[in-house]
């Protein structure tokens, strides 16, 4: 054992270790908020997507365009992908034969974005309402820490086409500390649908581009 032979050490040593205690156990204590580490966004520019696929549309030039490698995938599905942030914009595509068709893509799309409630603060859905592209349709924006899909969004002609996407990320979510891309990428979608437009429907038929890759 060290003995402490100089009193007046003694004392100020007890004075500090009194205002740690005080001061550790003060109820009043509020904690520092967790912070995230600042993600650098990169500016925004477009290129146009018109190969032989039945649409076209512009998409940011930070993105990559391939074809849905799932195995239960269709013709003229694609994804979106956005390598950086690893994300993924689903894109899937349907010809309308019928009203009664329509209706079940757009069903089965409200359906796909009600899968989230259970984790979701709130589902709000925005119209899309596009005359000069014929263009009509929902964005169900998503909010939720844990959502696993933010941003979705269903489109038609109301004649002969049909659209979804889904973004998704290829991690465990934490939408708090991805809450900048996910804005971000949630223009770069809005832009998409903006510019989407219609193909006549003899192109259906021609075979897809299988990729688009970064220039």
């Amino acid at each position: 054992m060290i003995r402490m032979k100089n009193k007046p050490l003694i004392g100020i040593a007890f004075i500090i270790i009194t205002f740690v205690f005080s001061a550790c156990t003060n109820n009043d204590y509020i904690p520092k908020p967790r912070g995230y580490f600042r993600i650098a966004l990169p500016e925004k520019k477009y290129r146009l997507l018109d190969s032989i696929y039945p649409y076209s549309f512009e998409y940011p030039q930070y993105a990559v365009i391939e074809a849905d490698p799932n195995r239960y995938a269709e013709r003229n599905w694609i994804n979106l992908q956005f390598p950086k942030y690893k994300g993924t914009l689903h894109l899937s595509y349907k010809a309308v034969t019928s009203d009664s068709i329509l209706f079940q893509y757009f069903e089965d799309s409200r359906s796909f974005a009600n899968k989230h409630i259970a984790k979701a603060n709130d589902i709000e859905p925005i119209i899309i309402h596009n005359d000069a592209h014929a263009v009509y349709g929902l964005i169900y924006d998503i909010t939720g820490t844990g959502v696993a899909s933010t941003y979705q969004f269903c489109v038609t002609d109301s004649v002969h086409h049909f659209m979804r996407g889904a973004l998704y990320f290829n991690f465990l979510p934490n939408n708090d500390s991805l809450l900048p891309v996910i804005d971000f990428i949630k223009k770069d979608i809005d832009h998409l649908i903006k510019t989407l437009q219609w193909k006549s429907l003899p192109q259906l038929g021609k075979k897809a581009v299988t990729s688009s890759k970064k220039s």
